[in-house]
């Protein structure tokens, strides 16, 4: 256990270094470019974060641990958008939101959601052929949003233009610390995952509250610490792009990739009055938190910071349900 606890806090370490270093490498090449910055959040942080996620699901699902793949991807939706962008909305008392870039993703995380509930509500397997489907929106997600972004139809706004940090930094070295952030945030990442899980496991943790709590959250601190260092850095578009990118991506190239690999059935180890609990809470909750969000945001182009605590609300709820009932 000592080990454990050790090296879970190495891990730790070497996420706020490795989000560090990504942060400096996605903003440098977003201002390089006159990208705005919530676009990179949403297309290169957002896979470089997720990495976690892919490769926690994808063995999961190799080895037949299809509650751990499923309740990964879902359950790290829940805590990116009622956690993680919680605590960078709540941070301010409003947050201007750029809708011309924030409304891509939005709409293609919805399309996924809704095309992800069918299968799962009308027969509950997610088939190969489902995970091709995942993988194929995906593809042209980034297909549009790097045909925008290189088109001239999404540039930098003149804010963020003017607050770019001049620098004669070449960009072999943007692209170095893009990469080598990614994989020190993989690394500890799979470290505080692995370590995690043993601590759990030795204070007697259900394996069911694991996947949708504890391992969830492990593969989502990626998202926390670039959140929390954009924030620092004073780049919170960079943080909000990243987090709907993030969703998105668990939903399509997460769960894509897993259900590719080895085809698996929603578990259905928890019920509800009878009724599955992932198709009674998890799945709705996932809507509920993404919608509250972004819908607000799109409509005024602002979030607030009441937003923020709601969701810091729900989802301490939402653990305690977990853990509780």
């Amino acid at each position: 256990m000592f080990l454990a606890i050790v090296l879970f806090l190495v891990g730790f370490v070497l996420l706020i270094k490795g989000g560090d270093w990504f942060v400096d490498g996605a903003v440098g090449i977003a201002h390089r470019y006159h990208i705005p910055e919530i676009l990179i959040g949403a297309t290169i942080v957002s896979i470089g974060t997720t990495i976690p996620e892919v490769m926690v699901s994808s063995l999961a699902a190799a080895v037949g641990q299809s509650q751990t793949a499923y309740g990964n991807a879902i359950g790290s939706c829940i805590c990116n958008t009622a956690l993680i962008a919680a605590i960078t909305i709540a941070a301010k008392s409003s947050l201007d939101v750029d809708t011309r870039t924030f409304r891509t993703p939005i709409i293609f995380f919805f399309i996924a959601a809704i095309f992800y509930s069918a299968i799962a509500y009308s027969t509950g397997f997610f088939s190969r052929l489902v995970g091709i489907i995942l993988l194929a929106i995906f593809l042209i997600y980034m297909a549009i949003t790097i045909r925008q972004a290189f088109s001239g139809k999404l540039v930098m706004d003149p804010e963020d233009d003017e607050s770019e940090e001049k620098t004669d930094k070449p960009l072999w070295k943007d692209l170095v610390l893009l990469i080598i952030g990614a994989a020190v945030i993989a690394v500890g990442a799979k470290l505080l995952v692995d370590n995690g899980k043993i601590i759990a496991a030795g204070l007697g943790v259900p394996e069911s509250v694991i996947a949708l709590t504890f391992i969830a959250l492990g593969t989502s601190l990626p998202e926390l610490v670039t959140a929390i260092t954009s924030l620092v850095k004073g780049h919170s578009s960079l943080s909000l792009g990243n987090i709907v990118g993030a969703n998105l991506f668990n939903l399509v190239l997460v769960s894509g990739m897993a259900v590719t690999i080895n085809p698996f059935s929603i578990p259905a180890d928890k019920l509800i009055a009878g009724h599955n609990a992932s198709l009674v809470v998890d799945i709705p909750l996932m809507f509920f938190v993404m919608a509250f969000m972004t819908v607000p945001a799109l409509c005024t182009k602002k979030l607030r910071r009441y937003q923020g605590i709601l969701l810091l609300i729900i989802y301490a709820a939402y653990v305690a349900f977990q853990f509780f009932f």
